[in-house]
């Protein structure tokens, strides 16, 4: 049972939320004009980000995500990301995780996939 588990998707640009929990920033590249204070992250992980090619192809297209969130899956499963996926897994067993992506439609980005994944 998962009962103090959950799993959710913010944009590192916002502003922290007490009920946030750990926070974790996914983004392979950090992001752009924020500093290290103000993001208040507790960890940046971005072994479990998608690969340059994959990321530069998907461009955040709305129609290709479909095709990049099986493409990302299938990345998760190579040893390195998939040891990141685990811990991110272990991080969420026990308290709030809040996956932090710089992208504007996180609603499309790989944090919500690693949502789907560890929700």
């Amino acid at each position: 049972m998962t009962a103090g588990r959950k799993v959710q998707v913010r944009r590192v640009y916002d502003d922290p939320e007490r009920e946030d929990g750990t926070r974790v920033l996914v983004d392979r590249i950090w992001p752009r004009g924020m500093t290290k204070a103000k993001a208040e992250l507790d960890e940046w992980c971005k072994e479990v980000a998608p690969s340059t090619e994959l990321r530069t192809w998907y461009a955040h297209d709305p129609a290709r995500f479909a095709e990049f969130t099986r493409r990302y899956r299938e990345e998760l499963t190579e040893p390195q990301r998939a040891d990141a996926l685990e811990h991110l897994r272990g991080l969420a067993t026990d308290r709030t995780l809040t996956l932090l992506t710089a992208s504007k439609a996180a609603d499309i980005s790989e944090a919500a996939v690693l949502v789907e994944l560890l929700g």
